[in-house]
């Protein structure tokens, strides 16, 4: 098993556990339509719990909208220039069914980010089990 990646970074970008790196913050996979936002109550490496307050996590919808409006920036753009300024409807469905298709990872990455920057953990890599990893 790799080791826990020392990069806050990278571990951001794994969606692992802000203490340890090395637990993953969710249950499921992202393609798992129906359980993409399982999250354990705890690291299965080094016990940190996820939630440290009830409804901590809805502040996520703050930085959900910042990845939304991304999206529809990129999208709207997208269209323009590869479509010469289609009709609205295409701008319309082209955004819609970003907006969908990406809605499991802006959900997670906007967890992942409100853990990491609000959630008050730092990264203690002591309290990782060393070459466990569990995906």
């Amino acid at each position: 098993m790799p080791a826990a990646p020392d990069s806050t970074i990278l571990a951001i970008m794994q969606q692992r556990c802000p203490r340890c790196h090395q637990g993953p913050l969710f249950s499921a996979s992202a393609l798992n339509v129906t359980r993409f936002a399982d999250m354990p109550a705890h690291c299965p490496v080094c016990g940190q719990a996820y939630e440290p307050e009830p409804g901590f996590y809805w502040g996520a919808m703050y930085i959900s909208f910042v990845f939304s409006t991304a999206i529809m920036l990129v999208v709207g753009m997208a269209v323009y220039f590869l479509l010469h300024d289609p009709d609205t409807w295409v701008y319309v469905a082209a955004v819609a069914l970003a907006a969908t298709l990406l809605t499991p990872l802006s959900l997670r990455y906007s967890r992942t980010l409100m853990l990491y920057l609000f959630g008050g953990i730092r990264y203690a890599p002591e309290r990782a089990r060393p070459g466990r990893s569990d995906e």
